[in-house]
Formats: structure tokens, C-alpha cells, sequence
């Protein structure tokens, strides 16, 4: 299996979410696509409690920020801070171009996002569904949705039984010497 791989970096969070389950699904989840980082913003986050949904360990792989409240969180520099919101002025999914370094956070599923971390969002998007989904699930769809923007993949057929077309060659070719061919690359030519 070859790890699906995107450009730029992006980190998942929390803010305000009480059940340490739904975080520990949400972390999960960020691990799994290739998380820079995680965080957490005003949580009574357990870990020990978060490790029935996130059995990959993610504390041991990504680095965890925990911040207290809103106004110590502190993200990298060119990090934008997308905000995921059922709200009606939030640009849909589908429609939404990802920042290449990009934090994406989420807030519990009946209060949503406080209005403080709405309006330090560089961008807010909404999942267009009837009602909020749980949290680890929102986080996995945004992920995928990027994951999509941002990787390399073949394009789909036109039908659904039609053929895959492989990914075309990256252009790069084979290595260019200024000066002399190393040694060990004309022994190899010679072998073949």
C-alpha cells in the first residue's frame, strides 16, 4: 500500500468538545491522513479516555498542542485557520479551495464554534448536511476533501466502468551532473 501523500502541511483540532472519545476519534483521524499537527482549544480532554477511539496512538506520532483557551493558541506563521461550521454565510465543501498550510477546527455538536475562534478564522466552511455530524466523521470528510484537492491521483473515468488512466510522469528525469558522472553511476550502466 503506498501512503497517499499531499502537498503543503495541515493540522486538525477541537474547540470546547467534552468528550475525550470524540477527540480521541477525531485525532485518529487526523493521523490517518498525514496530520501535521493536532490541537485542542478549551477541552477537558482525558487521554487515557480518548484511547478507546484512537487505538493508533496519535500522541506517540503527531505532536499534540493542548491550549486552554483561545487566546494562547498560536499557530504556526502562514497557517491559515479554517473553521468548520454549519453556518449560512460558510462557503460549502465542495466548493472550497484548500490553503496549502491550513488548521482545520471543529466545535462540539450542539454549541458549535464560539464566535471568538469564528472571527479569527481565515475561512469558514460547512459540510452541506441537514444537521451537524459527529465530530471525527465532519473532520474525516474535510480531510478527504483535501486529501483530493491537494494529492496526485489519476482523473476519474468518464463512467463508472470505464478505465483508470495512470498518473502521468513527473518530467523530472534522470539526474544531471555538471561536471563528471560519478563512478558508481557508470558501473551500473555498464552492468545493464
Amino acid at each position: 500500500m503506498v501512503e497517499a501523500r499531499t502537498r503543503g502541511y495541515f493540522g486538525i483540532g477541537a474547540e470546547g468538545v467534552s468528550k475525550s472519545a470524540n477527540i480521541g476519534a477525531l485525532l485518529r483521524t487526523g493521523h490517518a491522513f498525514g496530520a501535521s499537527f493536532c490541537f485542542t482549544i478549551g477541552t477537558g480532554w482525558d487521554a487515557r479516555a480518548a484511547r478507546t477511539a484512537d487505538t493508533s496512538h496519535t500522541e506517540l506520532h503527531v505532536p499534540m498542542w493542548r491550549y486552554p483557551t483561545l487566546a494562547e493558541m498560536d499557530l504556526p506563521q502562514g497557517c491559515a485557520l479554517v473553521g468548520i461550521e454549519l453556518l449560512d454565510g460558510a462557503v460549502d465543501l465542495p466548493s472550497f479551495r484548500h490553503p496549502l498550510n491550513a488548521a482545520y477546527v471543529l466545535g462540539p455538536e450542539r454549541a458549535g464554534l464560539s464566535d471568538a475562534l469564528l472571527q479569527r478564522c481565515d475561512h469558514v466552511i460547512r459540510i452541506p448536511t441537514r444537521f451537524s455530524l459527529n465530530l471525527a466523521v465532519a473532520g474525516a470528510l474535510v480531510l478527504y476533501d483535501r486529501l483530493l484537492q491537494h494529492g496526485r491521483f489519476s482523473e476519474r473515468p468518464v463512467g463508472s466502468k470505464g478505465p483508470v488512466e495512470a498518473l502521468p510522469e513527473t518530467g523530472h528525469g534522470a539526474p544531471r551532473f555538471r561536471k563528471t558522472i560519478p563512478d558508481w553511476l557508470n558501473a551500473n550502466a555498464n552492468k545493464v
